[in-house]
């Protein structure tokens, strides 16, 4: 995730998803509701891949009673997370570095928005098991990332769409073919299948789809 640490990309980041992701506020609404079906009003919450604070101030503005541990890598887009959240300031510990950074818990909710796809499968695989065994029994996780179909064609076709997605809502040509050349070229893009074994085989139970957005899935499931 060295891009964000890019002092130019963090100062952009929060027009980006808006203009990328289908849908993207109500996403993120959507995960907060499906987080408040299992935990409690005073829930501690874990969100990895916290630093922008995007879904922090989605969660906090409807959930006064929530507590909330965010990890990131980033300095930079903690920083940013930390003026977005700011109202909310003693509800929100921001944490530098990777899932293992992360306090034990145990947490009664925990969500992974626009992330994983920035990890390796073996990375990956690693953050779904640390999530999981810092959840309480029976909590609930939010997870979204790029999520697309293995088979070349559908894959090459639904990029293009991605593409043009991010044209029609105003990004320069030029650089929506850059972003589709930088994700086939960078990211770890799983096909749906693969991503909901992994969540399985992390221990993590009643796996269901809840968001589909161009590239773009989410799932809810319990621990």
């Amino acid at each position: 995730m060295s891009h964000f640490h890019d002092p130019a990309m963090v100062a952009d980041y929060h027009e980006g998803p808006p203009k990328f992701v289908p849908g993207h506020a109500d996403m993120q609404r959507m995960a907060r509701v499906l987080l408040a079906e299992r935990a409690p009003p005073d829930a501690r919450v874990l969100v990895l891949g916290a630093g922008g604070g995007l879904e922090l101030k989605v969660f906090a503005d409807g959930q006064p009673g929530w507590t909330f541990d965010g990890v990131d890598p980033s300095a930079a887009m903690l920083d940013l997370a930390r003026q977005l959240v700011a109202p909310h300031r003693d509800r929100v510990r921001l944490h530098q570095g990777y899932v293992d950074a992360a306090p034990e818990g145990p947490f009664d909710a925990a969500a992974c928005l626009l992330t994983m796809h920035f990890m390796s499968r073996l990375e990956r695989s690693h953050a779904l098991r640390a999530l999981h065994a810092r959840l309480r029994p029976g909590s609930p996780f939010v997870v979204m990332h790029m999520s697309i179909a293995a088979a070349a064609g559908e894959r090459a076709r639904w990029m293009a769409r991605d593409e043009a997605f991010a044209v029609a809502g105003g990004v320069p040509a030029g650089m929506a073919r850059r972003r589709r050349e930088g994700i086939a070229a960078g990211l770890s893009v799983l096909a749906p299948s693969d991503d909901e074994a992994l969540l399985t085989g992390a221990g993590f139970a009643g796996v269901e789809l809840f968001y589909v957005g161009g590239v773009f899935r989410g799932w809810i499931c319990r621990a």
